[in-house]
């Protein structure tokens, strides 16, 4: 059985390069530092570590060790904190993962609601649209089709579509309509809003693609608020999500689209193995009222 101390110190000594730069970033002595990685490299019978001049580096083994112990350790990790919170008497931990325009449209009066609820709730909040390396969270905010496959202990509650709009400066010819068509944004300036590898990026391609259009990506914004700053210094227009689209200044409006405009279907997928599901059962039940009654929302003003 791997020792988890053990391989805390063997991946700082791979972090940070060095036995002497583990030593001083978790507070040991270079001699325990290397106590420790002697009675790992027994434990697994690898040879973790070369000499490189006065230094080591890690084999090839160490380097495979290293990257697949991330979930184990993480695992680790939430277990400890399993008992901490027993400890002190704190009746559970959730974890939610969500993307951008939900952090900024739900969450808020989510933990609002939820830690009121349950005061003694931990939540952990993580932004999934980078790549995390760990257990799935228990609530995890997804932006994919209904259909999609799930793995084992997992159920999905879909929440809503998220049809995209037109984000326009306000003297656009076209800022005063109550909808328009794709094609009408053809030969516009185009301010990209996400990833080129989202799903939403994807999603608006095809859609423009099945309407013969090409959008003209001039800026590369890659996220929804930065997008919208070019949008108000004139410098472009963007096509969004609609839960991105809220909280608009007052130099741009948004437009709705007609069909075949893109839309983004929005789920929750929530974890049934082990430990109490109530928490993650109301909280997607408070995602659902929020959705119903946007009146929750502190922006719901500002959106058109």
């Amino acid at each position: 059985m791997l020792d988890p101390h053990r391989l805390t110190v063997f991946r700082s000594v791979v972090a940070s390069g060095s036995v002497q730069a583990a030593a001083d970033n978790l507070g040991l002595t270079s001699s325990a530092v290397s106590q420790h990685l002697a009675a790992l490299q027994r434990e697994t019978g690898l040879t973790l570590f070369q000499r490189s001049g006065r230094g080591i580096v890690p084999t090839e083994a160490a380097l495979v060790l290293d990257a697949q112990s991330d979930e184990p350790m993480s695992q680790w990790g939430r277990l400890e904190q399993v008992v901490s919170d027993l400890r002190e008497g704190r009746s559970g931990r959730l974890s939610i993962g969500y993307f951008a325009s939900a952090g900024s449209a739900w969450m808020p009066s989510l933990v609002r609601r939820l830690t009121a609820e349950y005061p003694d709730l931990v939540l952990e909040l993580r932004l999934n649209e980078l790549e995390h390396r760990g257990p799935r969270p228990d609530l995890d905010l997804v932006i994919e089709p209904p259909d999609t496959p799930l793995p084992p202990g997992l159920r999905r509650v879909d929440l809503t579509d998220d049809p995209f709009v037109a984000v326009l400066p306000r003297e656009h010819a076209l800022a005063g309509e109550s909808q328009i068509a794709l094609t009408d944004l053809r030969g516009e300036t185009w301010v990209s809003n996400d990833h080129p590898s989202s799903v939403g990026h994807r999603l608006l391609v095809a859609a423009c693609a099945a309407v013969g259009l090409r959008p003209r990506f001039t800026v590369q914004a890659q996220d929804h608020h930065t997008a919208i700053g070019f949008v108000a210094a004139g410098v472009g227009v963007s096509v969004m999500p609609g839960l991105a689209a809220r909280g608009l200044p007052p130099s741009v409006v948004r437009v709705d689209l007609a069909p075949p405009a893109p839309v983004r279907h929005l789920s929750a997928v929530v974890r049934q193995l082990g430990g109490s599901t109530a928490p993650a059962e109301r909280a997607v039940q408070l995602l659902e009222e929020l959705i119903s009654h946007p009146s929750w929302s502190p922006r719901r003003r500002s959106a058109r």
